[in-house]
């Protein structure tokens, strides 16, 4: 849980504590996400997904420019309810919804 990597942040050098984070609220984004596809919560799926990436370029730190430039641009288009990277990171593709 969150609870769990912020007791254990004196443990942690900085990347793996902002790695960690980064997994465990996606993990829950993930499942808000869900509930959110079922639901017909376009708006919210959206936001779920410019967090993720948000979190994937600042907490994981595996984005990059051209990749993060896709995603706003993305993110900017009317009728776009989020974008995000995906595949790897350093480079590759965004899904956008």
């Amino acid at each position: 849980t969150k609870d769990d990597v912020k007791q254990a942040e004196a443990k942690m050098n900085k990347v793996s504590y902002h790695r960690a984070l980064h997994v465990v609220n996606e993990n829950v984004r993930t499942k808000e996400c869900k509930v959110a596809l079922k639901m017909g919560l376009w708006d919210h799926v959206g936001e779920l997904m410019n967090a993720s990436h948000a979190s994937l370029r600042d907490e994981y730190e595996v984005s990059c420019e051209e990749v993060d430039y896709l995603v706003e641009v993305a993110q900017a288009y009317e009728g776009v309810y989020g974008s995000r990277m995906t595949g790897g990171g350093f480079g590759g593709c965004t899904v956008t919804f």
